[in-house]
């Protein structure tokens, strides 16, 4: 086997190891469970895993998506969460090849996606994922030495910032609730990982197409707003985009 083989695999190793973990934050951490107890269990019968039937992708393949134990169905959620973690890490190795570039991005892309899917169904985004997330942004961007360091901090303040002034405005227009407070703290942790310039774009895209998806819906019923669901979209553009989106946003304002 080459070198880039095991790299490879390695990275997609990786990947499935982390979204079972994810798999753990996006369905305790909402209720305010702990990640480590109890050990994974059945959500039926409660009995715990055997390490056998806790293999990413392959135990639910196997188990044929039940519990070995009393037979209730697992949810389709675990393996697809974990092969798209796996392909997500995968995916970072192969765009940029391994080094911090690719685990930057890989964690980023993990943390991501593991907001949009606690927001989307319980309308909260989690201290775990956003102040952790600013510590792990802030630390790997030591590997751009001072000035990505600095950089990160400056952009982490500007999302902060930015967000906490707009939900400040929203509340005193609408006299209600424009901005939920994970929002806030989101943005201090997309901050750090794609900059002041980088915040922008990703409001920018977020406000977007959270105005293409949702707002048709308002007309039905009206609905609480899952904008980290639509937050965690731009981010994930704005990190692989965003040289070219701010490229082409200064020759359109040069009518070049």
């Amino acid at each position: 086997m080459g070198a880039e083989a095991a790299v490879l695999i390695a990275a997609t190793g990786l990947g499935l190891c982390f979204g079972s973990f994810l798999n753990v934050c996006i369905l305790r951490l909402p209720l305010e469970q702990s990640l480590i107890r109890p050990p994974s269990t059945c959500p039926k019968c409660k009995r715990p895993l055997a390490w056998r039937d806790n293999i990413p992708v392959l135990s639910w393949l196997l188990l044929k998506g039940r519990c070995r134990q009393c037979g209730a169905p697992i949810s389709v959620q675990y393996p697809i969460i974990e092969a798209s973690v796996a392909v997500l890490w995968l995916a970072a190795v192969l765009l940029y090849g391994p080094g911090a570039q690719a685990i930057t991005a890989a964690v980023f892309g993990t943390i991501l996606l593991g907001i949009a899917i606690t927001d989307a169904r319980h309308y909260i985004i989690p201290d775990e994922f956003t102040w952790g997330g600013l510590v792990i942004g802030l630390a790997l961007s030591l590997a751009g030495g001072a000035a990505g360091f600095v950089n990160a901090i400056i952009g982490a303040a500007a999302g902060f910032g930015l967000l906490w002034i707009i939900a400040r405005l929203g509340h005193w227009a609408f006299k209600e609730e424009a901005m939920g407070g994970g929002d806030i703290k989101m943005m201090a942790m997309v901050g750090a990982f794609v900059g002041w310039k980088g915040v922008l774009v990703t409001l920018l895209l977020g406000a977007l197409i959270g105005s293409i998806v949702f707002v048709p819906l308002q007309f039905k019923r009206k609905r609480l707003v899952p904008f980290g669901v639509f937050l965690a979209v731009g981010a994930a553009v704005t990190f692989l985009f965003q040289d070219a989106i701010l490229q082409w946003y200064g020759q359109f304002l040069r009518g070049t």
